[in-house]
């Protein structure tokens, strides 16, 4: 058991902050300013906003101190995880039995003041603390400064969130250059948000992998080019048969995925067909050569028995290496057994 209060949604709290580990490396201007604003406005000579992982207190803006992160055992901010919905003020920690004999209060930092604020996301997790540091304790800690504590704290926590928003809206920006379509790692993290809503709403998607022959082939008699030159129509004749709202990724050098919303069966099957005979016409290269290639297409739909990405990803490869090993019809659905 460690020795410091935890919060009982600590998991959850620890995949929030996990979103935000590039703020370790990535200093941000505004919550540098803030903290400065800070130990300004309450006249003290300290002041972090910090991040607390699973084993680490790591300070992502400091003014006054010189340490970068703490291990968590030695933090004073553990407390404040606990109970977020007020600020926790130790007017002079030399005084309170619990920490007088804190290395932080009897080692050469010296510390008297302690008060934090938690940083809470929008589900109101914990994901860490604006607190104010000082040598001298603090004879009276009143409401208004409690006010604007917490005033501080929920502008460094809105500050954190929009950073995670931008970076995830830069990452989805990327594409594949090659075919212009999302990388698998979008496409992954997507997939995921479709879990959870369909968990929620009962709402139906469908997985498809889709998998291309023939471009080896291609290599070897034109070149690398050429092979280059099929994958991009290929990758066009695919987006054109997608529905608007719809995904389509690539997700390998000659495999693609499709997420098809509020689609079943019926509808995946029809696109399936559709992939296949758009992919089967021949592709006329920049020399005037036709080529063709082949595509293979596996299925799988979400129903009451999925549990997990990892399940219904393993059932459309399941179902895409059953249709390579057809000669004729190159699509397949997984069909869910009981």
């Amino acid at each position: 058991m460690p020795s410091y209060p935890v919060p009982d949604n600590e998991a959850q709290r620890l995949q929030a902050v996990a979103a935000l580990a590039f703020c370790a490396d990535t200093p941000d201007p505004a919550l540098e300013a803030l903290v400065r604003v800070a130990a300004q406005a309450f006249g003290v000579p300290a002041a972090v906003i910090s991040l607390m992982q699973a084993d680490h207190q790591v300070f992502v803006a400091r003014v006054g101190v010189d340490v970068s992160e703490l291990a968590r055992h030695e933090s004073l901010c553990n407390p404040v995880l606990v109970a977020p919905q007020a600020p926790w003020v130790i007017e002079d920690l030399s005084a309170d039995p619990r920490f007088a004999t804190h290395p932080l209060v009897q080692g050469e930092a010296g510390l008297r003041l302690y008060a934090g604020a938690a940083l809470c996301d929008e589900q109101g997790l914990a994901l860490g603390t604006l607190a104010l540091l000082d040598t001298q304790p603090w004879p009276t800690w009143t409401a208004a400064q409690g006010r604007t504590l917490q005033d501080l704290a929920l502008i460094a926590s809105r500050t954190l969130q929009a950073g995670r928003r931008l970076r995830e809206l830069a990452q989805l920006a990327e594409v594949d250059t090659l075919t212009g379509l999302r990388p698998a790692a979008h496409f992954q993290a997507i997939l995921e948000v479709e879990l959870a809503h369909a968990m929620r709403t009962g709402e139906p998607f469908t997985l498809l992998e889709l998998e291309l022959d023939g471009l080896d082939a291609i290599r070897e008699g034109f070149g690398a080019d050429a092979a280059d030159t099929a994958l991009r129509e290929t990758a066009l004749r695919l987006a054109q048969q997608v529905r608007l709202g719809d995904v389509l990724a690539r997700l390998g050098p000659e495999r693609f995925g499709v997420l098809m919303r509020h689609g079943g069966h019926e509808a995946a099957e029809g696109l399936a067909r559709r992939v296949t005979q758009a992919v089967a016409a021949p592709l006329v290269l920049h020399s005037g050569d036709e080529v063709g290639v082949g595509i293979s297409v596996g299925m799988a739909a979400y129903s009451d028995a999925t549990e997990s990405l990892r399940q219904l990803q393993s059932e459309a490869a399941s179902a895409l290496g059953e249709a390579r090993a057809r000669n004729a019809r190159r699509w397949q659905m997984f069909a869910v057994t009981h």
